[in-house]
């Protein structure tokens, strides 16, 4: 039985990693979109001077799990897709033991309008065996979405749904940029309406506090937020969640971190590289 010794525990490769089960591998990518989910669809506090906008931007991040680096991210925001419509973009993938035990390669695609209300959002996921196709379509005069999976594999549907939804709904990535347009004050809370697609639920944001954050692309002066996602609100696990953004005009997302239960523990995304076009 191969057996492998990091971070002080032994882990039995056979059975992956303590508490580490396939869908908690799969989390671990994903919480860089579970992260993005606070989401305005109503008046909001004043905008702050969002200079990225106007403009393309790519955001890099690495994933720590365990004190290992289980992955990587990438966010883009495409302002002018060929299509004509404004896109983001979320790159992800698994990497050294994580990736030869469980090989991630997901690919999300949203398409916004208005103040960042989503139209639709496309994921592409390859995870260990799988391979799933998602397809989730946000209906703002009916005030529905509607959710279809594909399983690949087996060329069946794997999950279909439909829900009641407001009529401007973020998808769970695109709302991390509605989010930097917005000044919350430190000590300040807003709750805001939060969909993935399987479920609809009012999210409360928190601006806890004003910190440093060191980070592999440097140092930043940044705002903690408290983004109450887990415990049952949209994600059923236990948990809790922060982001912290730059305070400054740019507003980047700079560290994302998930604590959750202690077989689980704390996965942490750390910005390593930005391009701005």
């Amino acid at each position: 039985m191969s057996r492998l010794r990091v971070a002080g525990a032994i882990w039995d490769t056979q059975k992956f990693m303590p508490g580490f089960d396939c869908r908690t591998c799969r989390l671990a990518l994903l919480l860089a979109a579970a992260a993005l989910s606070p989401v305005a669809a109503q008046p909001a506090p004043e905008p702050a001077a969002a200079g990225f906008l106007p403009r393309g931007e790519t955001l890099s991040y690495g994933v720590e799990w365990r004190l290992i680096r289980a992955g990587a991210a990438k966010l883009i925001w495409d302002p002018a897709a060929d299509n004509g419509a404004r896109q983001v973009k979320l790159e992800l993938q698994s990497a050294g033991l994580v990736n030869t035990l469980y090989r991630v390669r997901d690919s999300y695609l949203a398409a916004v309008a208005g103040a960042f209300c989503t139209s639709t959002v496309s994921v592409h996921a390859e995870e260990g065996g799988r391979r799933r196709d998602t397809r989730i379509t946000f209906d703002r005069e009916t005030g529905k979405s509607s959710y279809l999976e594909q399983d690949l594999v087996k060329n069946t549907v794997a999950s279909r749904k439909e829900i009641d939804i407001s009529p401007c709904t973020h998808d769970v990535i695109t709302a991390l940029f509605r989010l930097r347009t917005l000044r919350l004050p430190v000590g300040e809370t807003m709750q805001f309406p939060v969909s993935d697609g399987k479920k609809f639920a009012q999210v409360r944001v928190v601006a806890q506090e004003s910190e440093q954050v060191k980070t592999p692309a440097g140092k930043y002066q940044a705002i903690r937020y408290e983004v109450f996602l887990f415990n049952d609100i949209l994600y059923r696990r236990k948990g809790r969640f922060f982001v912290w953004l730059t305070d400054d005009e740019l507003r980047v997302p700079v560290q994302i971190r998930a604590r959750l239960q202690f077989h689980i523990g704390t996965i942490t995304f750390q910005l390593e590289k930005q391009e701005r076009m």
